[in-house]
């Protein structure tokens, strides 16, 4: 099948197979243990059937939303991924270039290549995303970067206490350290010399670009991982969360929620939302879908926060069944990195207009003119 053309995220997903060290493509792709829950958010959106309607007045289809008080084109924001510019030369700085061309959110992660000041200058202020370190001084000096760089919208992620056990990592070199994985992974490199030339030379420096002050003597990304192991708290609880919801004057979206009495808590201490996530399948395998979590968790606090939701969305149709779920927008993941590893910004401009025309013709053929007006009873509960 050619794919010089690519239509569905099956496409820029070969395509990026193709072009990036097997590690690297391992890391973005894949889950915890056995995959089970990696596959099932994918399975269970997939497996919703919609209501199609005809004779409605749909001459006039308005995919726009607002999403963390921001207006977007539509309700959709590229969600934050470690090592994103690692697919790409500068590859966050490229996808927040696409995400504001399209009138979208761009989430930055802590652990991205490009540092926060170079994603602002080239489009707009990103989001945010954040982790609870052990170093308080470290998450307030974070903090204080990211207001000062324009960020208004913080997505602090609270379902790592530790990494998951993600076991093509293991198998690929990517989590091991010594002389053997090193030399699987510089073969892993060496076969993919397009990657060399694009990434590996012109993209530096690649280093966890947010950390240069937290890890002054850092020489490569493996000094800069052996800091951020460390950093991981076990320990944060939602005293912490009080704690830090003193320290943001912005929006604060808790990511990571896959429970209701979690969804409640996050409320109480002063979210103004929620992103229903099990962390695209890598943290604990076999919890449920968030798909089978969303509607419940929406019931539950859909009124008093905004409710957005990540994992297994593969294109404009999930989006409108996201919404029909009880979710205000949805955050995507690996399918933006993969655009992004086939054809850099171009790529993930593609896939953003791919998404929004499927999305127009979703809400055109549910007769839907307008994303607020989505929800359950546009889900077939019959067939």
């Amino acid at each position: 099948m050619s794919l010089h053309y690519p239509a569905a995220p099956q496409d820029w997903r070969r395509l990026a197979a193709r072009r990036l060290p097997r590690f690297l493509f391992d890391y973005i792709d894949g889950g915890a243990n056995d995959e089970r829950t990696l596959a099932a958010n994918v399975d269970d959106l997939a497996a919703l059937r919609l209501r199609q309607r005809v004779l409605v007045d749909v001459a006039k289809v308005d995919t726009r939303a607002t999403l963390a008080g921001q207006p977007c084109a539509l309700p959709l924001a590229l969600a934050p991924i470690g090592l994103a510019g690692m697919a790409a030369r500068r590859g966050e700085a490229q996808a927040a270039r696409a995400a504001h061309a399209a009138g979208v959110p761009f989430t930055l992660s802590t652990v991205g290549i490009c540092p926060l000041a170079e994603v602002a200058a080239a489009s707009v202020p990103p989001w945010f995303q954040l982790y609870m370190l052990r170093d308080r001084g470290a998450v307030r000096a974070l903090l204080d970067d990211a207001w000062a760089a324009g960020c208004r919208t913080l997505v602090f992620t609270v379902d790592l206490p530790l990494p998951g056990m993600r076991l093509r990592d293991i198998r690929h070199g990517m989590a091991a350290s010594g002389a053997r994985p090193a030399l699987l992974r510089a073969a892993q490199v060496l076969a993919r010399p397009g990657w060399v030339w694009n990434v590996a030379l012109r993209g530096k420096p690649l280093r966890f670009g947010n950390l240069t002050a937290q890890v002054p003597g850092a020489r490569d990304l493996n000094a800069f991982k052996a800091w951020v192991d460390a950093q991981f708290d076990p320990g944060v609880t939602w005293k912490d969360i009080e704690w830090l919801r003193g320290q943001w004057k912005g929006r604060l979206l808790l990511k990571g929620i896959l429970d209701v009495e979690d969804a409640r808590a996050a409320v109480a201490v002063g979210a103004e939302g929620i992103v229903v996530s099990n962390h695209g399948g890598r943290q604990l395998d076999s919890v449920a879908s968030t798909a089978a979590k969303l509607p419940a968790i929406a019931r539950a606090v859909g009124a008093q926060a905004e409710v957005l939701v990540d994992g297994g969305v593969r294109g404009g149709v999930d989006v409108f069944k996201a919404l029909a779920l009880g979710a205000r927008g949805v955050l995507v993941g690996r399918p933006w990195v993969w655009a992004l590893a086939a054809q850099g910004e171009a790529g993930v401009r593609t896939l953003l207009a791919q998404w929004q025309r499927e999305l127009l013709l979703a809400m055109t053929l549910a007769g839907v003119p307008r994303t607020a007006d989505i929800g359950p009873r546009h889900l077939d509960t019959d067939s």
